[in-house]
């Protein structure tokens, strides 16, 4: 018996075929390309569909016990289509930012549901200004790679619908404030439960409704239980974890998608992250570099503005301390990663989060041991580094769910590579000083 998860990112497709111990017994993926112009970013969805149909054909030798297919994709990527699923606009990619401007209208529609939460980049402020008639159809990208394996269209599930608008406490699309908006509800999909069968390939292989690519990777590094988080740290710091139940966050900074299992996956993603070392330390070799504290931190934001664990539009980078070589300055970068990561903790507990137990660490930064080691430290938890935390090993442990427990089917198939315990941190005074500064320029409200 075997699983396959499949993850539309921005760059390229990947599939991932795994057994029912969690072993990964094939790989296979496609490179993607985007448009870019000014705030625009789109995709050809056909793409998609090719990208995925060669994925499968390079795995086919190993699928002959395929027991099933989950699909996720980046958050709020969504395309508009005809009543049979035929594409009518490109895919705009979740970072699109053309229709920022409708943000106030749609607040204005219902100011309680949406006046913190509502994000500029988000699905709807696009749909709002795009849709044009009650007879097309909003489509997110993982659903409409879902139609062309299942051959019909599909409902969406409550991950993807989650920056469409979709209420996940009622468990219904907010029809009222549509109206207001003059948004057919018709125009949008049907929405079921992560695991739902949506329908089977010519094969007779059962197409599972996924999540968005944070979620899968929550569920490949096999954080799904409270007290147990996901650090995804690539270009920014993403959180993911878990609450029995719904956690008010008044900046906006925390959302939450539905648990497939019941409760909540409180999160956010940052603005900071590695991103910066690029910018900071071109042409430099890292791997060559051997940090150790320093007494300075640099505030790692990629570009100006913060979005979690505080929403600071006017947010810059800053240092604190002195720098005295490209070594001090690797060092203090890794530092003030590792100090919003435990900022982001902080702030996630005070708003009711269970304690942090453990933390599953993931994504391109976790090649560097002493980073890995120092954010144990920083954090007071131990932190794991699962063998195998993409995407789309995520979607295979979904797929192989069937319905059932994700949480179950994880630990059975989520393999923990090692576990990396805290010591005693020489950074806790810095730390505070760091906090004082942001708070002295007014970025914490």
């Amino acid at each position: 018996m075997a699983w396959m998860g499949i993850d539309l990112g921005t760059q390229s497709v990947r599939a991932v075929l795994a057994g029912p111990d969690g072993a990964v017994l094939a790989r296979a993926a496609r490179p993607l390309t985007s448009v870019r112009d000014g705030v625009r970013h789109e995709q050809d969805p056909q793409q998609w569909l090719d990208a995925v149909d060669a994925c499968l054909a390079e795995i086919t030798p190993y699928t002959e016990a395929l027991q099933g297919i989950a699909i996720c994709s980046t958050s709020g990527t969504f395309l508009l289509t005809d009543r049979a699923g035929r594409p009518i606009t490109p895919a705009l990619m979740y970072d699109d930012a053309r229709s920022a401007a409708r943000r106030v209208h749609i607040v204005d529609a219902d100011p309680d549901r949406w006046a913190t939460s509502m994000q500029p980049t988000w699905a709807l402020p696009k749909i709002l200004e795009l849709v044009a008639d009650s007879d097309q159809r909003v489509i997110h990208s993982a659903d409409f790679v879902a139609a062309h394996l299942a051959g019909h269209p599909v409902a969406t599930d409550t991950s993807h619908a989650l920056k469409t608008g979709y209420d996940l406490v009622a468990g219904s699309w907010p029809t009222a404030a549509f109206d207001k908006l003059g948004l057919p509800s018709e125009v949008f999909p049907e929405v079921v439960r992560p695991g739902t069968e949506l329908g089977r390939t010519s094969a007779g292989v059962p197409v599972y409704a996924g999540m968005t690519d944070g979620c899968a990777a929550q569920i490949a590094a096999g954080a799904l239980s409270p007290g147990a988080w996901n650090s995804v740290l690539g270009t920014t710091l993403v959180l993911k974890g878990v609450s029995e139940k719904l956690l008010d966050d008044p900046t906006g900074a925390v959302y939450s998608h539905l648990h497939p299992d019941g409760g909540w996956l409180p999160g956010g993603a940052s603005s900071s992250g590695a991103g910066v070392l690029t910018e900071l330390l071109p042409g430099v070799d890292l791997d060559a570099f051997k940090p150790q504290p320093v007494d300075a931190v640099i505030y790692p934001l990629t570009k100006p503005g913060e979005r979690f664990p505080f929403v600071a539009p006017q947010a810059e980078r800053f240092t604190l301390g002195a720098i005295d070589s490209d070594l001090d300055r690797y060092a203090a970068i890794l530092q003030g990663v590792a100090f919003v990561e435990r900022l982001a903790f902080e702030h996630l507990v005070g708003l009711g989060a269970d304690p942090v137990r453990t933390v599953s660490l993931t994504g391109g930064a976790t090649r560097s041991e002493y980073w890995n080691q120092l954010r144990a430290d920083t954090l007071g938890v131990p932190v794991e580094l699962p063998v195998a935390a993409d995407p789309a090993y995520g979607m295979a442990v979904l797929a192989a769910s069937a319905g059932g427990s994700v949480t179950e089917t994880a630990r059975r198939m989520v393999r923990v590579d090692r576990v990396l315990e805290p010591r005693p941190s020489r950074l806790d005074d810095l730390y505070d000083a760091f906090v004082a500064e942001l708070d002295a320029r007014g970025y914490r409200g």
